[in-house]
């Protein structure tokens, strides 16, 4: 057996070992988990629950539109870490949220949508980065905190257990939504650094102590602004001014000293921040700096607090269960779109690279086994749904998948009229195309993951579809394209240039072309060509002769 031949059935092996291996996980989801054995379908092709939600304050003043899309986005933020894709959130008039969840969504998932978000002040009273197993002994040096909120004493057997057992790596415990009791300790997770946990004590000043916060550059003591450098600004009620004079006076003097100098600001149930104390403030004003080194964060963070500060509530109007946006005929529209599609490739790779295309025919049909498959498993694993958008993407990537082949084989062929034999051609025509492939890849796939970042409803699962068929595009032409074709390479029919091999040589416009074992035939040659060559073989000559 030839090293080609080695090489090529190692490659084909991992590729079985990779459908098997989604094979063996879709399984194993049906049988665990009375997963269906298809993809879950999108609300436009299966229908759903839809949630109307009626913003309000408690102080009867209007909801702004700030406020609106703040509680849109936190309510998406909890449906993604449910798990639930393809969910579509929108507002109508100035206070309403209309909430349409795919399927028939969990008790949890209805529930975190209905619920509040709530700003909260909290000492922080310890902070692991997610390494600590042992809760270490934490011996109180510091008399005055008894019976305050920066006390160990909150610290108690349960809540170190709570906290041991916390993952906050895990993106289910990022969700957010329990604020937990604002009279005990807290055990939580910071919403941007991974795996970075906190025990807090209880909450000293809450959101609606809070009268404004905003983002401006940061500037020194002496009122000069410091370049590159933004700030958030809070400004405190009568009474928050009271509470968090108090607060500051009490953590001050741990400045550099304890992370107990620290507080935690929780929204939703998250950490969004936990500045240390620099000072008393007693002016009802405090600023945030230190960390920001561009306005976006700052203006994220302030835009949290403004929220968070709020009394919004959010009242159920009605909840109903839906039937599909799209009917029938547009599921059916789509899917003969793509057949239609298919049948052009595979009609075109037949014409015109004649049993060379069945080579294409068969790549395209372990695609679509693998995207199927990677669609099946994801359905299960991250709740992943299907809708009409996806199934746009995947016919797209029909023509990017045989753009690949398309550029391979015709690699191969230029290297078969450079006069290679047809293993060498094989070879030396990949290491082009490779090049090729993974560029027109990346680019493909860094469109859908741009796109995927910044969409959302069917857009994203138009730019999920698309990025995952790009990357089984790659796995494929690597791990069975360029394989195949290098044991096809060995065989007489495809070495020989068969009339209808695809690799006839005057189909491709050869002089010669390897017929094996050594032995080159000669192509018939046109007119034209025979009488260029009598001239070149004629001024070979008169210089020979002069």
């Amino acid at each position: 057996m030839s090293t080609v031949t080695k090489a090529a059935r190692k490659s084909l092996l991992w590729l079985l070992a990779i459908i098997a291996a989604l094979a063996g996980g879709i399984v194993y989801g049906a049988l665990k988990d009375d997963h269906s054995w298809t993809p879950e379908l999108g609300l436009d092709l299966q229908g759903g629950r839809v949630i109307i939600l009626q913003a309000k304050t408690l102080d009867g003043s209007a909801v702004t539109a700030e406020s609106l899309q703040q509680s849109v986005e936190i309510i998406r933020k909890r449906v993604d870490f449910q798990g639930v894709s393809e969910a579509l959130i929108t507002t109508a008039n100035a206070d309403t949220i209309i909430v349409s969840l795919p399927g028939n969504p969990s008790q949890a998932t209805v529930d975190s949508v209905k619920e509040s978000a709530q700003l909260q002040f909290r000492p922080v009273l310890f902070i692991d980065e997610g390494t600590t197993t042992t809760f270490p002994t934490l011996t109180e040096t510091r008399p005055e905190l008894a019976d305050t909120g920066s006390s160990y004493s909150w610290i108690t057997d349960a809540i170190k257990t709570e906290f041991l057992a916390l993952d906050c790596a895990n993106p289910a415990n990022l969700a957010g939504g329990d604020p937990g009791d604002a009279a005990a300790a807290f055990v939580t997770c910071d919403e941007k650094a991974v795996g970075r946990r906190y025990v807090l004590g209880p909450v000293e000043v809450q959101g609606r102590d809070v009268a404004s916060a905003s983002a401006s550059p940061a500037y020194n003591s002496t009122g000069n602004v410091i370049p590159n450098e933004y700030q958030v600004n809070l400004e405190f009620t009568g009474e928050g001014t009271t509470k968090f004079a108090d607060v500051t006076t009490r953590l001050f003097p741990m400045y550099d000293q304890d992370v107990r100098n620290q507080f935690a600001i929780v929204l939703d149930g998250l950490v969004i921040s936990a500045p240390r104390t620099e000072s008393v403030i007693a002016a009802g004003t405090a600023r945030i700096s230190g960390s920001f080194t561009t306005l976006e964060p700052a203006q994220t963070l302030a835009s949290q607090i403004k929220f968070g500060a709020l009394p919004l509530t959010l009242e159920t109007l009605s909840q109903s269960k839906t039937t599909a946006t799209a009917g029938e005929s547009e599921l059916k529209g789509g899917l003969l779109a793509g057949a239609i599609g298919l049948a052009l490739v595979v009609l075109y790779s037949l014409m015109q690279y004649r049993a060379l295309g069945f080579v294409t025919v068969a790549s395209l049909a372990i695609a679509g086994t693998v995207t199927f498959g990677a669609i099946d498993y994801l359905s299960g694993l991250i709740g992943y749904r299907l809708s009409l958008a996806g199934i746009a993407g995947i016919i797209v990537s029909i023509g990017v998948t045989a753009d690949s082949f398309i550029v391979y084989f015709e690699r191969v062929r230029d290297e078969l009229r450079d006069g290679r034999t047809l293993p060498a051609a094989v070879e030396h025509g990949w290491s082009r195309a490779r090049r090729t492939i993974l560029a027109s890849d990346s680019v493909s796939f860094l469109a859908a993951l741009v796109l995927y970042l910044t969409a959302v409803g069917n857009v994203k699962g138009f730019a999920f579809t698309l990025g995952l068929t790009t990357i089984v595009d790659l796995v494929v032409v690597m791990l069975f394209t360029h394989p195949m074709l290098g044991i096809l390479a060995q065989t007489k029919f495809f070495g020989q240039g068969h009339v209808l091999s695809g690799l006839d040589p005057r189909q491709l416009g050869r002089e010669s072309f390897y017929k094996g074992r050594g032995r080159v035939a000669v192509a018939e040659l046109t007119l034209a060509e025979r009488k260029a060559a009598e001239r070149e073989t004629m001024s070979a000559a008169q210089k020979g002769q002069s």
